[in-house]
Order: C-alpha cells, then sequence, then structure tokens
C-alpha cells in the first residue's frame, strides 16, 4: 500500500507560539509605527485640530490599522490574502487629502471623499487582480527594487531627527545614534543564535532607545498625559461630507494605491514562497479597500500594506501571517490604551532610522533577486528594467519634479512605486506582448506567477 502525502504546510502558516509571535509582532509595530502616525499629524495639523483632537486622529489610525492587518492576515471568505503583511494609513492619498482641505474642504469632506472612493475600489478589486499577467518578474523585481529605493530617504529623514524644523535636524548627535542603532542589528546578526538574530530589529531599538536615554535624547514626560483608556467613537469629526470633485480625486489616489498593493502582495508572495495568483491579490485588495470604506467612521483615513514591514519579513525570514496578526492586536491596543502610544512614540527617530537602513535595503535587495530570473540575452528586458527604475526614482531623488504637472500627473506619479510600476507594465507590453512583437515574453511559462491559491 502507497504512503499517504501529508499536507504540506505552506510557510505563512507556520505557528510559532504566543511568545514568539509577540515578540516578533511588536517589532513590526515599532517598525511601521512612525509611518503610521505620519498622516493623521499631517491633515490634523492642515485642518486645524486641537492637539487633543489630532492625538484622537492617531489613535484612530492605529485602532484601524490593527483591525485591516488583523483582515489581510486572518481573513475570511473573499476577504484577505492572508499573508503576512500590515496594514496601515497610506501616505499615497496626503496631497489629494491637503488639496481638498486647502481649497476650502473640511475633514468630513476628506472622510466622504475615502468612503466612496474605497467602495469603488471594493467594486473594482475582482477586475484589477485579472492584471497579474502583466507582472511577470521583469516588472514585479523593477517594482520590489523600487519599493526598497523609495523607501531609503524615509530611514534618512529618520536619521536626521524626523522633524526638518526642529533644531536638532542633523544634528550629530542623531547620526551617531543611528549608526549605534545600526551596529547593534549588524552585530546581534554575527551570533549563531537563530532567535537573537530574528529579534535583532527589537533589541537593537530597546538598546538604542536606553543609548538615547543616556544622552537625554528620549522625551517621556508626555506618557503620563492624556487618558489611559479611550474607545473610538463612531463619526467623532461630523458625518461625511460628499463631495463630488473630492471623491473624483481620491478615486484616482485608490487606483494607485491598488496598484502599490498589488506590488506588496506580490513581493510578500515572493518573499514566502508561496503561490500568488489572481483571487489572492483580489482578496488581498478586497481586504485593502473594506477596511479603507469602514476607517473614516472611526476617524482614520485609507488604508494599505506597508512597504517598510515588507523588509522586515525579508529579513528576519519570520513568514508566519499569525505573527503579523499579533502586530494587528498590538495595534489595536495601542489605539485603546493611548498612554501605550505614547510609550512607542518615545523611540527616537534616529532609532527608527538605523534600523530602516538594513529593512528597506533588504526590499531592495529581494525585488534584485527577482530580476536576477529575467533573461536579459532579450535586450527588450534590459530596456524595460532600466526605464522602469530610472523613471521611479525621479520623484525619489526631486519630488518637485512634477510640480507644474496637472494634478491627475501629480497623483499617478508622486510616488517612485507607482512611476516604476506604471512604466515597467506599459514597456513590457509595449515590448514583450504578442501583440506589438513576435520575440520570446519576458519569462517562461514556468515562471509565470499565476499559479493555484488553496
Amino acid at each position: 500500500m502507497n504512503a499517504t502525502t501529508l499536507p504540506t504546510v505552506r510557510p505563512e502558516d507556520e505557528q510559532l507560539g504566543i511568545t514568539k509571535n509577540f515578540a516578533y509582532g511588536l517589532q513590526h509595530v515599532l517598525t511601521m509605527y512612525g509611518g503610521i502616525i505620519a498622516v493623521p499629524l499631517i491633515i490634523g495639523s492642515a485642518a486645524g485640530l486641537k492637539p487633543a483632537e489630532i492625538g484622537t486622529l492617531i489613535a484612530a489610525s492605529l485602532f484601524m490599522g490593527g483591525v485591516a492587518t488583523l483582515v489581510q492576515t486572518l481573513g475570511f471568505k473573499y476577504v484577505g490574502a492572508k499573508l503576512p503583511i500590515v496594514q496601515g494609513v497610506s501616505f499615497a492619498g496626503v496631497a489629494t487629502m491637503l488639496a481638498i482641505i486647502n481649497t476650502g474642504g473640511s475633514l468630513p469632506m476628506v472622510f466622504g471623499a475615502v468612503m466612496v472612493a474605497s467602495l469603488l475600489g471594493l467594486i473594482l478589486s475582482p477586475f484589477f487582480s485579472r492584471l497579474l499577467r502583466f507582472f511577470p518578474p521583469v516588472v514585479t523585481g523593477s517594482v520590489i527594487t523600487m519599493i526598497g529605493l523609495s523607501l531609503i530617504p524615509v530611514s534618512i529623514r529618520w536619521i536626521m531627527g524626523g522633524n526638518p524644523k526642529a533644531p536638532t535636524w542633523g544634528d550629530p548627535g542623531n547620526v551617531g545614534l543611528a549608526l549605534a542603532t545600526l551596529f547593534v542589528i549588524l552585530l546581534l546578526n554575527m551570533t549563531r543564535n537563530p532567535l537573537v538574530r530574528r529579534l535583532a530589529i527589537l533589541i537593537a531599538m530597546i538598546i538604542g532607545t536606553l543609548i538615547a536615554a543616556m544622552f537625554g535624547m528620549v522625551d517621556f514626560s508626555k506618557v503620563g498625559t492624556g487618558a489611559f483608556f479611550a474607545l473610538p467613537n463612531i463619526f467623532q469629526f461630523g458625518m461625511p461630507v460628499f463631495d463630488m470633485a473630492a471623491i473624483i480625486s481620491m478615486s484616482i489616489v485608490t487606483l494607485v494605491i491598488m496598484t502599490e498593493t498589488t506590488a506588496d502582495i506580490l513581493a510578500v508572495g515572493e518573499i514566502v514562497g508561496t503561490p500568488v495568483d489572481e483571487r489572492r491579490v483580489g482578496d488581498g485588495l478586497r481586504a485593502d479597500m473594506l477596511s479603507s470604506a469602514i476607517a473614516p467612521m472611526f476617524g482614520s483615513f485609507m488604508q494599505t500594506a506597508f512597504a517598510q514591514n515588507v523588509g522586515l519579513v525579508a529579513m528576519t525570514g519570520i513568514k508566519s501571517r499569525f505573527v503579523v496578526a499579533t502586530a494587528g492586536a498590538i495595534l489595536v491596543t495601542l489605539g485603546l490604551l493611548p498612554v501605550l502610544g505614547r510609550v512607542v512614540a518615545s523611540i527616537p527617530m534616529p532609532v527608527l532610522g538605523g534600523a530602516g537602513i538594513i529593512l528597506f535595503g533588504s526590499v531592495a535587495v529581494s525585488g534584485i533577486r527577482t530580476l536576477a530570473k529575467v533573461d536579459y540575452n532579450n535586450q527588450n528586458n534590459l530596456i524595460i528594467v532600466a526605464t522602469a527604475i530610472s523613471i521611479g526614482l525621479i520623484p525619489v531623488v526631486n519630488n518637485e519634479f512634477y510640480e507644474h504637472f496637472p494634478s491627475w500627473v501629480k497623483t499617478l506619479f508622486h510616488s517612485g512605486i507607482s512611476s516604476t510600476c506604471i512604466t515597467a507594465i506599459l514597456l513590457n507590453i509595449l515590448f514583450n506582448s504578442k501583440f506589438f512583437t513576435k520575440e520570446k515574453n519576458s519569462v517562461t511559462d514556468s515562471q509565470e506567477m499565476s499559479t493555484t491559491y488553496q
């Protein structure tokens, strides 16, 4: 009698236990904390909110980021990619939301635009996921590489202090603290203990914060101010206002966010080594858009996958979605317990910047690994990669490049990720599609990313 073959457990379904889930999950939260609070800080300040109201916006963003992460990682039928993807407030919509406010709009008008645009994205999700055939390695490799490269300036800003208006901006002490954090990470990764290597980021952040405290570079004074526990209120900033111009603007942003989320899902699938097909991408996009549609009810904004956490998955090798689900639970807790959020917020930006150098670089390396699968004997592929990455670097190198272009151009190309994605897809169709050329496509049939998702 033939021995029965036991079903193989997918890497993302690995169970690590409560203790490891919490430790690795906290590491994810610390990695993306600065990014998730940035948007409510910017929008709240532009809307003229009081500090306490901005704090409420931040708490709502933490809460909804956690809810969205749980939906994305655990999922239910037709919703959730069930991959280790951390969700949070998207930075792609900041310029558009600021434009709505600065042209006489209000925060409720922003919320109304986000709700309608997200519902539109939810309707488009199954159709958008069918574009997966336009994402062969020559495209995904370029996009994943650009995700890493476009995040490097973020870590540089963190290293310099995070706030250009602060008197300590670019202070050598900030740079020294970041380098100390980076050195600890490198040192820990030289050990033979796999657990220490996987927790290197978390340990380095704690050590970096302690070093900063020794030199008076940490401010814990605000930890005790404000509420200890607070439940989110529905429509606490007023009922949503639906303005057609604002809705159209946010709908364009939604398409950009869906493109970036698709790239992030493919990137995580590549790093984890698990099949990603149209259905899985569609489930991931539905989780994104459903969370985004609900977010304004609690005072938050459009949700998306956080690229910096893709780098953490790549560096640590921890592929379990339950680790990230734990991170989601921590975010929900931070949203309900503002005091814990204030503790985490006390971590100096240079400490985050030192960790970001390796984290974001790891994403770029994952993209380079994908690009290694491309056949460069076909000159077309070399042109696609070179052009897509170069165009993607334009807004990274100079964010004023598209300043005098029409608003829809700025919306589509303000991000290096979306710039690279759009360029790579169009060039791949032009050079490798059977409609335009008879040459062999950029990948063989065995490399196509249309594998079955069970």
